[in-house]
């Protein structure tokens, strides 16, 4: 069977039961615990998911909101720390024989200040100007990468309140099934099932 590891924020978190669900059968799909926060923390959290349960077929993932905007505790990262830890997620998923799909960031309704729902107890603030800013970067160096992209922004961009919950950084439910099923579909497209 396929090994699958699913690499991000909260948002990830969020879809990542759809996912599995989407692919029982096909595809062991791994996910830490642990919520992927900054970029720099989910390439911590790639090398230890390799180290323990490596290798993987396909890495999915996403990163966004804390490096855009960051937290009330801790200022947002420059766009050129995000990018350099993309690259750095990049190379180790290649070094460790992994086809990679890199998933946008869902679109925001204005600035949004939101508590952390996987129980880091930290508030994440962030703008939608940053998204589009920070998309625009992370597509950049996935085409020069030649690595798929996962337009979860378009998927719920198409929806009246962007499939968020109450919270307005976060999903509903249904905003949850259609980010997996888009996940599993992007997932099975480059594995070929």
């Amino acid at each position: 069977m396929k090994k699958v590891l699913l690499l991000g924020d909260s948002i990830c978190s969020w879809y990542t039961k759809n996912v599995r669900e989407a692919l029982e059968g096909k595809c062991e799909v791994y996910k830490m615990n642990d919520n992927g926060r900054y970029a720099a923390y989910t390439f911590w959290q790639a090398e230890e998911m390799f180290k323990e349960f490596g290798p993987f077929d396909v890495v999915h993932w996403n990163n966004g909101y804390w490096d855009m905007g960051g937290s009330v505790e801790a200022s947002a990262n420059p766009l050129k720390v995000y990018v350099y830890y993309l690259k750095k997620i990049i190379e180790l998923c290649r070094k460790n024989g992994a086809k990679i799909i890199f998933a946008t960031t869902t679109p925001l309704p204005g600035e949004v200040s939101a508590k952390d729902n996987t129980g880091t107890g930290l508030t994440v603030e962030c703008a939608n100007d940053r998204v589009i800013m920070f998309n625009d970067a992370a597509k950049k160096v996935m085409e020069e990468e030649n690595i798929p992209v996962n337009d979860l922004y378009a998927l719920c961009f198409e929806h009246e309140n962007y499939y968020k919950c109450e919270d307005n950084l976060h999903h509903s439910p249904e905003g949850n099934q259609r980010c997996g099923e888009q996940v599993a579909k992007a997932i099975c497209e480059v594995l070929g099932i």
